[in-house]
């Protein structure tokens, strides 16, 4: 088989049959990170690269949470079907929205420099969350964070808030929620930092693994293609994120498993801190556990992850990992 760029054009690309074909969802957020690689493909191979917009299921089911409509899958699984199809070439992904498992014939070619990892608070009113007044009420969309601030603060309400960024803010806004929070990340990403009154450190909310994390995901038989992104590798942040979603994939991850596992480097070592709530009984102790090991590869890393992962089932995780 051909690579794609070698392919017949679509309709709509006019005869070209050496463009690149971006799949990305449509949010202000999604476009922004599907044009920083398109710059950077353009700047670095000089290829012409061209966006594919799409809404996906994530999208448009706002009414109940991720954990209960299939997970955060369902903001990659149409991108997916793009690049099986031959609309696309490639998908850019948060990687924290990346499932665990790939289907089979999909790979992620590239990790790229990650921007910051940490959560933040966003309010109208108060300037972090000690400030917050006894029974406030919190917005967030990640099941991870409401058990770490029903840990934090029991006495807040702590509600879903779905919807893309811009959505989420609107609702703050409009008087919904006391606060919320989002991933610093994308904040940062579009410009609006100055919305964050302050930033939680790892040591007090552990963020989920691969946030701040852009993946870029291919078809495992575009060789040619997979070769070429492998340039754009930030390898730093391709063995932290490779430690932080083993610990998830070796406790059998999902949007419905409030887990939370986060990488640094201090030097030639990789630091790894996990946690890990009750999905229903999100005021229940968290689990937590930190290690470190020197990381020169990936099978480094994912050890990392699974020795991460086995100290929290030493710890209790099977009854926190059955639910009920």
């Amino acid at each position: 088989m051909s690579a794609p760029d070698q392919d017949p054009a679509p309709a709509g690309v006019a005869g070209n049959t050496t463009a690149l074909r971006i799949a990305t969802r449509e949010s202000r957020l999604a476009l922004w990170q599907a044009e920083h690689v398109q710059q950077l493909l353009t700047d670095r191979f000089g290829k012409q690269v061209e966006l594919l917009g799409m809404t996906t299921k994530g999208d448009q089911i706002l009414d109940r949470a991720l954990s209960k409509v299939g997970g955060k899958g369902l903001f990659v699984k149409e991108l997916e079907t793009a690049l099986e199809e031959g609309r696309a070439e490639l998908a850019v992904h948060s990687l924290k929205d990346v499932p665990m498992e790939l289907p089979e014939g999909f790979e992620l070619a590239a990790v790229l420099a990650r921007e910051d990892p940490r959560d933040a608070l966003v309010s109208r009113h108060f300037a972090d969350l000690d400030a917050l007044p006894h029974g406030a009420l919190v917005g967030t969309s990640s099941l991870r964070r409401v058990v770490q601030l029903r840990n934090l603060r029991p006495d807040l309400r702590v509600e879903p808030l779905r919807g893309n960024l811009d959505t989420r803010l609107r609702k703050l806004d409009e008087g919904q929620y006391d606060a919320i929070v989002l991933a610093a990340a994308g904040l940062k990403r579009l410009g609006l930092e100055s919305r964050i009154r302050s930033i939680f450190e790892p040591e007090t909310m552990l963020p989920c693994a691969g946030q701040g994390a852009l993946g870029i995901e291919v078809r495992s038989d575009n060789t040619e293609l997979r070769e070429m992104l492998a340039e754009l590798i930030d390898w730093p942040t391709q063995l932290a994120v490779a430690a932080e979603r083993a610990v998830s994939r070796s406790l059998g991850g999902s949007c419905s498993m409030p887990l939370a596992a986060h990488a640094q480097w201090d030097g030639e070592q990789l630091r790894l801190g996990v946690a890990l709530g009750h999905p229903d009984h999100t005021a229940m102790a968290l689990l937590r556990h930190q290690c470190a090991a020197e990381v020169a590869d990936e099978a480094a890393a994912r050890r990392l992850g699974e020795t991460a992962a086995q100290a929290l089932r030493d710890a209790g995780a099977a009854q926190y990992l059955a639910g009920g």
